[in-house]
């Protein structure tokens, strides 16, 4: 008999991807969603599978479930999202992870944490492996994700260690894709949607700061490998795309697909912006024997025809 699974934030942007994978499998997924920044419209495909159930609850409440494996994805993570509220963003982090935790201790659960390469701050090292500790501020305007993200690992190894459970942690790199939120403040989704609207593309400072895109098919990919990797393989595991890519490489790609007559307009950089962001993926591929497929091109030409019919039904 197949797994029945819980994905908390099972309506947000990566959750509806997890969900819809889950239910091709054939599993029976019970998604859970307070819809802070998750939306109705990402699972609507899914209400009518009658293996797919739908739950309005918040994780900062205990959660009273049968099921045999958890994702907990439930967090907002986009900065315009987690800056809004950032003590319940913290709370969401912490709280969550332990109601998330008791859950799996009492049902005997194996429970995948969805963590975050913010865990690495703004770091020294590049590429960022999974053994590097990270450079973090502890009090600025990003540290209610950062830290938020970096306590709810602390949780899931300390319940493994005193409670002997079955954890799995996924470090989650930039992902992209359709069902991304218009306005969610990710600068693939800003630069598709100012694009396509023919407004100037924003770029903070000079757009040499990096980042590593991964297309949302792949990266759900490596979360179930992680998922149903054997119990001694707990991670932290980055999952990611290890293609570094300008932020201003990637204005000119997203103008050049969606033959924008954009232009860029370069802005202060906010605090604490990470200047370099690129995963270590060895471990990956080598204990999941996985590592992303998709082209940046190819992941951005779907993701510009996904906004380019959101924004036709729109207006």
């Amino acid at each position: 008999m197949k797994p029945r699974i819980l994905v908390t934030g099972g309506a947000g942007f990566i959750g509806s991807h997890l969900c819809s994978r889950l239910l091709e499998r054939g599993h029976e997924v019970l998604c859970v969603d307070n819809f802070y920044t998750g939306s109705k419209q990402n699972i609507i495909p899914l209400l009518d599978n009658p293996r797919f159930e739908l739950m309005r609850h918040d994780i900062c409440f205990p959660l009273y479930v049968e099921v045999d494996e958890i994702y907990n994805l439930a967090c907002p993570a986009s900065p315009i999202h987690y800056q809004f509220d950032p003590v319940q963003t913290t709370k969401v982090s912490v709280n969550g992870a332990i109601n998330v935790l008791g859950l799996a201790k009492r049902v005997k659960a194996k429970v995948l944490q969805a963590s975050t390469s913010e865990v690495y701050g703004d770091p020294t090292v590049h590429p960022q492996p999974e053994e590097y500790w990270g450079n973090v501020n502890p009090i600025g305007i990003r540290s209610c994700y950062d830290e938020g993200k970096r306590c709810a690992e602390t949780l899931f190894f300390d319940y493994r260690r005193q409670h002997n459970l079955r954890i799995k942690v996924a470090r989650i790199f930039n992902t992209y894709g359709p069902g991304m939120h218009p306005n969610d403040g990710r600068v693939v989704s800003n630069f598709i949607v100012q694009a396509l609207q023919g407004q100037d593309i924003t770029i903070y400072g000079e757009g040499d700061q990096t980042r590593s895109f991964c297309y949302v098919d792949d990266l759900v990919d490596g979360l179930m490998k992680l998922m149903n990797s054997p119990d001694d393989i707990t991670g932290p595991i980055n999952i990611g795309n290890p293609v570094e890519f300008s932020i201003l490489e990637l204005a000119k790609v997203v103008i050049e697909l969606t033959n924008s007559r954009s232009k860029i307009d370069k802005r202060p950089l906010p605090q604490d912006d990470p200047k370099q962001r690129k995963p270590n993926i060895t471990k990956a591929k080598e204990i999941l024997d996985w590592e992303p497929r998709v082209q940046l091109r190819d992941g951005i030409r779907k993701t510009i025809d996904y906004f380019d019919e959101l924004l036709k039904k729109s207006a």
